[in-house]
């Protein structure tokens, strides 16, 4: 279509500006005929995409025949030139494949909706969701992805409407992304907000360049070390030196917490070249931090911005604010806290809220008018990042409002704290607060069980798949531990079905120390056990078929059963496979 569309424009008379191209065609227009083409297309309910260069269209597999020529018409129209007839222009390309596409067998095994219906729930079983139990990852909030907050999503007006539209044309669209804004800058206790970024990675790096365009406002381009405590998230140290910053890391107490001590020293020892600090809340440790707001005002005496990693804002939402603690600036999870899915790897949002004093420099778009009046350029191809996934975030906010989601952060931390005292005889919880207490999620320290009876981590989080479960985040963010994240999703119902299990497993292990389970042939070393193994006609192994695949009674009615046995990560990790074609194949 885009080759025929290319014919069409030359036919008329109009320069395309490139032999080859995939699916979208540039050609030159002056400004009046640029103007013409803008009436004429919009008329026929077309929009044309319009940069300082040329004008551009793209097609696309839904594109036929009689779009083309409605399409080739309005561009006529819009010209003043007489309309040509429209063919599928392919032949003009020269890199055309010719070799068979398509030719795996599972392209060719299902020819009608009912074979392929039950092929997709094929690979569904083989995998586990929130739909089976509780997935307790933690520092990712796998909470509920309600159906009603996921409709809209399916409605055409928001799932066809181009990023690069018309703003007169999306007024509705635009409302329920300020209003997201506005509600996500009441929430932070901040001034502004950007939806741009797609992740909470690419918000981090967002933040950093506001900081930067600040400081450099201010005639302080030499401000570039940012101070990033051991607690902070994986990703802060990262995305500071993708923004040009130095990094400094400050130490933590034998509590998890920042060593204010070390954080004032490092920031007198900068404070010449002092540009932020990127800090956690509650801290990567599950810790509320009660030296945070001292944390932040040493940097502000130092002329330094203070960053805060919104991962863990689920334990703040309603109780407290990143502009409460002295935050500057912060990112939010909105495929986190705010209840967009995110298993699959995305699409995420990752907004950034900002004080007032950087509100000026939020990421504009050269298309699109958005950011502040003195915008740094974009870190997303779209103004709005994401913009249909937002939708989800609108809903949560709306259906729940204020109380509904300060109850939610009260239940998370609940549920957290609750599960914190179910285990903690078993398994010491790493770090905690003043108090005793997690924030919303807690560190398992799993070290001593594999001190005591040779039982890895590992195995504790593949044996958690014979009980029907995903394992929880292991050895982040310190080796030999699991990070437990319950969320407010769930009931206690399911909190005390996962601490039986995890119970159960300790109950195996220390059967090891006991001598009366062999060291290296157990449910847990051997675990996880596959439905084959089971049905076998031999059972070799020195424990119950029972034990093995059904270890607790409840698995009989919903068992989730693992494709396969268990993989050796690390050596795979080590010793890739490349299974794509060789490199002499694309030559």
């Amino acid at each position: 279509k885009a080759s025929g569309i290319a014919n069409a424009l030359t036919a008329m008379g109009v320069k395309v500006m490139h032999d080859e191209f995939f699916d979208t065609v540039s050609f030159e227009a002056t400004d009046a005929q640029r103007s013409d083409l803008k009436k004429a297309t919009e008329a026929h309910g077309i929009n044309l995409g319009y940069t300082e260069k040329c004008v551009q269209i793209s097609t696309n597999e839904v594109m036929n025949g009689d779009d083309a020529n409605a399409l080739v018409a309005a561009l006529a129209e819009g010209l003043g030139a007489k309309v040509p007839a429209f063919a599928n222009g392919a032949k003009r390309l020269k890199h055309l494949r010719t070799d068979a596409i398509l030719t795996h067998p599972v392209f060719h095994s299902y020819r009608s909706e009912t074979e392929m219906m039950r092929y997709i729930k094929k690979l569904e079983r083989r995998d586990i969701s929130l739909n089976h139990s509780m997935i307790s990852l933690g520092s990712c909030t796998m909470k509920l992805n309600a159906a009603a907050e996921m409709l809209p999503l399916s409605w055409p007006a928001f799932a066809n409407m181009h990023p690069f539209v018309p703003v007169e044309q999306a007024a509705g669209y635009h409302e329920v992304l300020r209003s997201l804004e506005r509600d996500l800058a009441e929430v932070t206790g901040f001034a502004a907000t950007s939806l741009q970024p797609n992740s909470g990675a690419q918000g981090e790096y967002a933040g950093l360049l506001v900081i930067r365009a600040y400081h450099r406002s201010r005639g302080d381009h030499h401000r570039v070390t940012a101070l990033i405590p051991s607690s902070a998230h994986g990703t802060n140290p990262a995305s500071a030196v993708m923004a040009g910053m130095d990094v400094v890391v400050v130490g933590c107490d034998e509590h998890g917490n920042v060593d204010l001590a070390d954080l004032r020293a490092k920031a007198e020892q900068h404070k010449e070249t002092l540009a932020a600090m990127m800090v956690t809340y509650p801290s990567t440790h599950g810790v509320f931090e009660s030296g945070i707001k001292e944390a932040t005002a040493i940097i502000h005496e130092f002329g330094g911005q203070v960053y805060m990693d919104g991962a863990n804002m689920n334990a703040q939402v309603g109780l407290t604010s990143p502009g409460m603690i002295g935050a500057d600036v912060c990112h939010l999870n909105l495929h986190k806290t705010f209840a967009i899915p995110h298993g699959g790897g995305g699409p995420g949002v990752g907004p950034i809220c900002v004080a007032s004093h950087l509100a000026p420099f939020l990421m504009g778009h050269p298309i699109i008018a958005c950011g502040g009046t003195q915008a740094i350029g974009p870190v997303s191809a779209a103004p709005f990042g994401s913009a249909l996934v937002a939708i989800i975030s609108y809903g949560y906010i709306k259906m729940l409002g204020g109380e509904g989601l300060t109850n939610s952060t009260r239940v998370a931390i609940l549920n957290a704290n609750y599960m914190k005292l179910r285990l903690e005889a078993a398994y010491p919880i790493l770090y905690t607060g003043e108090h005793g207490r997690a924030a919303h999620e807690m560190i398992l320290d799993c070290r001593p069980l594999k001190r005591d009876t040779g039982i890895e981590v590992t195995d504790i989080a593949k044996r958690l798949m014979d009980f029907g479960y995903h394992a929880p985040t292991v050895s982040f963010p310190v080796g030999g531990t699991m990070m437990v994240e319950p969320t407010e999703s769930e009931s206690r119902v399911e909190l005390d079905r996962f601490c039986d299990a995890m119970l159960a497993i300790h109950a195996e292990a220390m059967a090891i120390a006991a001598g009366s389970s062999d060291a290296h042939n157990n449910p847990l070393k051997n675990a996880p056990h596959t439905q084959a193994m089971l049905v076998a006609e031999e059972w070799s192994l020195p424990y119950s078929r029972k034990q093995a695949g059904y270890p607790m009674m409840d698995s009989l009615e919903n068992k989730v059963w693992p494709a396969v046995r268990r993989v050796d990560d690390a050596y795979g990790d080590r010793n890739l496979v490349c299974t794509c074609l060789p490199v002499s194949t694309y030559i």
